[in-house]
């Protein structure tokens, strides 16, 4: 590992003033803080450092954390009816489908992580769906503007098949206890009685429908049915007002009473794609019957002090968080105060140097194979020899293997939850952008995602639009494992900050000793830039268009005065960002070996809670 050398002078040099906040020094630390925990994190106009963190939450037998507190309540409700793990995370999934419809639906896709008491091992399930069968690439340009170079966010032609409802039927196949009617009928209640909307979700649906009316603008598209569901006053609704969606209840109850066919099979299906088709749109209802979810292995590459971080595989972004800890475990973070230019600087490259590969490298496998290479640790000490440590590189490429814009912040929903067998539910749902691409099908209460957003248009690129392919998928469940065992079930969710996430509650957990709550409230940096795998493939015909990979280093207030100008001074591109929503909704669940006992911890950024029994 790196130890500090001097070659790192400068950089050091730069920061040799005292680490003090951007604005007021922290308060003193919460009690349950420990020393290593509050050393150099910060805090600014919001709570971002961790001498700021509330305590974690304990219970001995169950716990649920969800970015809403009627949804956790959901979901222990569930377990203490006798529910598995997934039975309560569907049921809180449903939930929040109707209570944050700005991060996830029934109109969108799942992944998840599960583990298994029985077996110990962790599995893996992506729920993500595909393009039209029946329309190539060329049908799908000519529909586009001529000298298009990607897909639009809104409309028929980002729309993949929605997989969420098949998710999760394959999970309560396997791992479900009560009956599939029982678990949606909370979700159901309220969407017919109603739940007064929460501060954050109120604030993401004001500023989805300022979104949506700027986009018809410039793309017309259908978006009568969505504001009759949500926005019917001529507004978005306010925290604190009731809101009903009956159109979604009957919708979850025909999927309560007629199963996963019902959805992509039955009476929902042919209203669904009767309304795609009236849109434009190439899918027909055998695409929607032939839709399946995917059992996958799950990988899992070691950190230090016995961490591992376990993530999916492509088409999903997993594997970036993977390298980026490849990367980072060839130096020792712990000799640097964790808001040090040092650390941030190395957490940048090493995130600006995994995307390059998955920019390049990552697509669905079943129409691309994904180098095995990128997660051995000789590639990611290849790797990490590319950074300077004194400066940021102006470009990096992806690694020379061989091998056949991410989207917006705050629409994604993250949750866990964890049963007294010991079972742990590692869950992420999207629509993707905001709510999804403003199509709302005749009378079901959802929107459709608009993933298909992230496909390629350059036909040499691996992740370039093809039929019946799953595109890149920015969605991404996390487990930690510790000496060998599962331990920690967790997300952050938030597109291109997902990764990057992963590994700073990593970096906080194991290098800095903060507890749960801790590692999610410590200040967040989030880089933005670099090629997307949305882009050309570089070197081919359509690659045209200069790409700053240098891109912007984004970063919260508790960051450092002092940090934010050395970075500066080292060539990143910084900005304090104070709204808080590219930085991500954490939670996280983890279990004692020993007693079997639970503690949780939720995102403060979001409307969230974690809690147990």
């Amino acid at each position: 590992m790196l130890k500090l050398t001097p070659l790192l002078l400068a950089a050091t040099a730069l920061a040799a003033a005292p680490l003090a906040a951007q604005d007021d020094a922290p308060p003193p630390a919460h009690a349950a803080s420990t020393p290593e925990a509050t050393k150099g994190i910060g805090a600014g106009a919001r709570p971002v450092g961790a001498a700021w963190s509330r305590s974690p939450v304990i219970a001995p037998h169950a716990m649920a954390a969800t970015a809403h507190p009627l949804a956790t309540q959901i979901a222990l409700d569930i377990l203490k009816a006798g529910g598995s793990a997934v039975d309560a995370a569907i049921a809180a999934n449903a939930a929040l489908g109707l209570m944050e419809p700005t991060g996830n639906g029934i109109g969108g896709d799942l992944f998840a992580i599960i583990h298994d008491p029985k077996t110990g091992a962790l599995v893996g399930l992506n729920g993500s769906g595909r393009s039209p069968a029946g329309q190539t690439l060329a049908q799908l340009k000519a529909k586009l503007p001529e000298g298009a170079t990607s897909l639009p966010p809104v409309g028929a032609l980002p729309v993949t098949i929605p997989g969420t409802v098949d998710a999760w039927f394959e999970m309560h196949a396997r791992y479900g206890k009560l009956p599939i009617a029982q678990v949606l009928a909370p979700a159901i209640r309220y969407a017919r009685e109603g739940h007064p909307v929460a501060p954050v979700i109120a604030m993401y649906l004001e500023r989805g429908l300022k979104n949506y009316e700027a986009q018809q603008q410039r793309t017309p598209f259908d978006f009568a049915n969505a504001r009759k569901t949500w926005f019917a006053n001529g507004r978005a609704p306010r925290a604190g007002e009731m809101f009903r969606n009956p159109d979604l209840a009957n919708t979850l109850e025909a999927i309560a009473t007629g199963g996963r066919d019902a959805f992509y099979e039955g009476p929902l299906a042919r209203v669904m794609v009767d309304y795609l088709q009236r849109q434009g749109s190439a899918f027909t209802l055998a695409d929607f019957a032939a839709h399946d979810s995917e059992w996958v292995n799950v990988a899992c590459t070691a950190y230090r002090k016995g961490y591992e971080l376990c993530e999916l595989p492509p088409n999903s972004q997993g594997f970036a968080a993977l390298q980026m800890v490849n990367i980072l475990r060839n130096v020792d973070l712990s000799q640097w105060e964790r808001g040090s230019p040092q650390v941030l600087h190395y957490i940048t490259e090493a995130k600006r140097l995994a995307f390059e590969d998955a920019a390049r490298f990552y697509a669905d496998p079943a129409f691309a194979r994904v180098p095995a290479e990128l997660l051995t640790e000789k590639y990611g000490r290849q790797r990490f020899a590319l950074i300077d440590p004194a400066r940021a590189t102006p470009a990096f490429s992806p690694g020379a293997l061989t091998a056949p814009k991410l989207e917006g912040e705050g629409d994604t929903t993250y949750m866990t939850v964890a049963d007294s067998s010991g079972m742990m539910v590692s869950l992420i749902q999207s629509n993707y952008r905001a709510m999804g691409g403003g199509l709302a099908p005749d009378g079901l209460g959802f929107m459709f995602q608009d993933r298909g957003e992230l496909y390629s248009l350059d036909p040499a690129h691996p992740n370039a639009y093809a039929p019946a392919k799953r595109p890149f998928q920015t969605i991404i469940p996390a487990f930690i494992r510790k000496d060998g065992k599962p331990w920690a079930s967790f997300g952050l969710m938030g597109g291109g900050m997902q990764p990057q996430g992963h590994v700073q509650v990593l970096i906080n957990l194991a290098d800095y000793g903060m507890n749960l709550q801790e590692a999610g409230d410590a200040a967040r940096l989030h880089h933005d830039g670099g090629r997307q795998p949305t882009d050309a493939l570089a070197g081919s015909p359509a690659d045209t268009a200069p790409i700053d990979t240098l891109g912007v280093l984004q970063v919260e207030p508790g960051i450092p005065a002092a940090t934010v100008e050395a970075l500066r001074a080292m060539g990143h591109k910084v900005e304090v960002e104070t709204t808080g929503i590219p930085f991500g909704g954490y939670q996280i669940i983890a279990r004692d070996p020993v007693t079997g006992v639970y503690s949780g911890a939720t995102e403060m950024r979001k409307d969230g809670q974690a809690a147990g029994y």
